[in-house]
């Protein structure tokens, strides 16, 4: 089969291991170019090698810590700069799982810089050339706790950052999309469940004692076919794709019942705690 992509690049931060592991070779074997980011040389350094070996394509080895904001800057200029970037995946993360109250406060922020900072500047390092060029995209991974706010921990892990931070990735992604239609660019944010990966080992948590997970290879092959439809938000393993349209709906509906100048009924007592 013809590769469709030759002569386009392909960037995946956290390329190391797991879903970004599983983009990379997927979009390699799909004709892109990549470059790797992750902060594992010897780990870039052996995938790139496999990755060239598969095919006819050239890969890039970029390693960075996306917590150092230096780093992030040499990952924003190589993205700026590459006229042939077709496709961004912001992939990095780790879990952080801990309660909020316990958490080291150096965790938090390094929390927030992969999940939240780089997301947002990497981002907006691709689009003008996207945008100019008319054509490619970007795909950033959350993760279904990104709508797990109204169920306590136990059986699902402490979360408040990891979750918070994943909110913000659905958010800034379906917002943009908004931005940037009719340019020819697509934004897509893909919210995976349990994936069977070293994710939860490093976090702490037991993969023999966890339900049946999905694959890596998997997640990155529903994301690239919805991506391929104009699908903004992909979540893997969800059959009934209309319950998206009722949260969708449920949201406007809060807005507009709410966007009011009278204050709530049940606020108008005057009482104070």
């Amino acid at each position: 089969m013809a590769k469709a992509h030759i002569g386009q690049r392909a960037l995946v931060t956290g390329a190391s291991s797991g879903i970004g592991e599983a983009y990379a070779e997927r979009l390699a074997g799909d004709g892109y170019d990549v470059v790797l980011v992750a902060r594992r040389r010897e780990r870039l350094e052996r995938l790139a090698e496999r990755l060239r070996r598969g095919g006819n394509v050239e890969v890039d080895v970029l390693p960075a810590d996306l917590t150092d904001a230096s780093a992030l800057a040499q990952v924003e200029a190589r993205i700026a700069g590459d006229e042939s970037l077709a496709l961004l995946v912001n992939n990095a993360g780790f879990a952080g799982y801990r309660p909020f109250a316990e958490i080291e406060p150096d965790a938090v922020d390094a929390l927030v810089n992969v999940h939240v900072r780089a997301v947002a500047r990497l981002t907006r390092a691709a689009l003008p050339g996207l945008i100019r060029r008319g054509k490619g995209g970007v795909i950033n991974v959350a993760s279904l706790l990104a709508f797990s706010a109204s169920i306590p921990p136990n059986p699902l892990p402490y979360r408040a950052t990891y979750a918070g931070a994943k909110a913000f990735i659905v958010t800034f992604t379906q917002a943009l999309a908004f931005e940037i239609d009719g340019t020819g660019v697509r934004v897509q944010v893909c919210l995976p469940g349990l994936v069977a990966t070293e994710f939860h080992a490093v976090a702490g948590r037991d993969p023999s004692k966890m339900p049946p997970m999905m694959t890596a290879d998997d997640v990155v092959a529903a994301s690239l076919a919805a991506f391929a439809r104009g699908e903004v938000t992909c979540i893997p393993g969800l059959d009934d794709v209309s319950l998206l349209d009722r949260l969708a709906e449920a949201q406007r509906a809060v807005i507009g019942s709410a966007n009011r100048p009278a204050l709530a009924r049940r606020y108008q007592s005057g009482q104070t705690p």
